[in-house]
């Protein structure tokens, strides 16, 4: 069997809406049409001008490129974008972000976080009178 090489998007019970327009909807409209269905954080950073970059990274996308690495932490996740995969830096490296339709105009940072989970170890030798009682390896 020859394996498909265009990313699938999960199975859901229900169909993705974001207020009341389908995926397919919010896709084929233009950036003019989708001002009044964004929220206003986006719909400002729009309003006043994607920067040169920006730019460069949507036309990438339009263009189908396959993989696709960016430090633009605070660029927007358009409906175009929905269905790829993207490496986004984190500060050290590049973290592998699927864009699902749920993630349709947050900003690509949000999925890459900077911050690990802080897992405390046990207290070193002579720390406290009550660690000698922690078993040593």
């Amino acid at each position: 069997m020859a394996k498909k090489t265009q990313k699938r998007l999960p199975r859901r019970r229900e169909e993705f809406t974001y207020h009341g327009f389908r995926v397919e909807e919010l896709q084929a409209m233009a950036i003019s049409e989708l001002l009044p269905v964004m929220p206003s954080r986006a719909r400002r950073k729009i309003k006043r001008g994607l920067s040169r970059g920006e730019e460069h990274l949507l036309t990438r996308f339009r263009a189908g490129d396959e993989k696709i690495r960016t430090h633009l932490r605070d660029m927007i996740i358009m409906p175009e974008m929905l269905g790829k995969e993207i490496e986004v830096y984190n500060g050290k490296e590049f973290m592998k972000v699927e864009l699902q339709p749920e993630s349709v105009f947050h900003c690509l940072g949000e999925f890459a976080l900077t911050r690990r989970k802080v897992a405390h170890g046990s207290a070193g030798i002579g720390a406290t009178r009550s660690s000698k009682y922690v078993p040593l390896k």
